[in-house]
């Protein structure tokens, strides 16, 4: 869910309702309707980014470790390795409820 590249391409999708009555708004009215017109923006987001991984065994979890014995000074002593090759990310999951998106601006609570 991180950032979005929305406020980059210089267009905000979820602003206004389309009645022109903001002279702020104004000049920016043709370039929304331009994009209203070409793409549907939604509020809702129904998928996200897996943040967790596979290893060889088919195992899925967010990090991997293995035990390794460490010999020193004649003591040997379990230590864990993080493991970081060989691992596939999961990506894109179906998100069981909509969230709302980052970028839209309302107020869900006001206090």
């Amino acid at each position: 869910m991180g950032g979005s590249g929305s406020k980059s391409k210089g267009f905000w999708p979820f602003s206004g309702s389309g009645t022109g009555t903001d002279p702020a708004n104004e000049g920016n009215e043709q370039a929304l309707a331009r994009l209203r017109g070409a793409r549907n923006a939604t509020p809702f987001v129904f998928t996200r980014r897996s943040s967790l991984y596979y290893d060889e065994d088919g195992d899925l979890a967010h990090e991997f470790y293995e035990e390794t014995v460490v010999t020193k000074n004649g003591r040997k002593r379990a230590k864990l390795k993080r493991i970081q090759k060989n691992l596939i990310p999961q990506g894109i999951v179906k998100l069981d409820h909509p969230r709302i998106h980052v970028d839209f601006p309302v107020v869900l609570c006001e206090v």
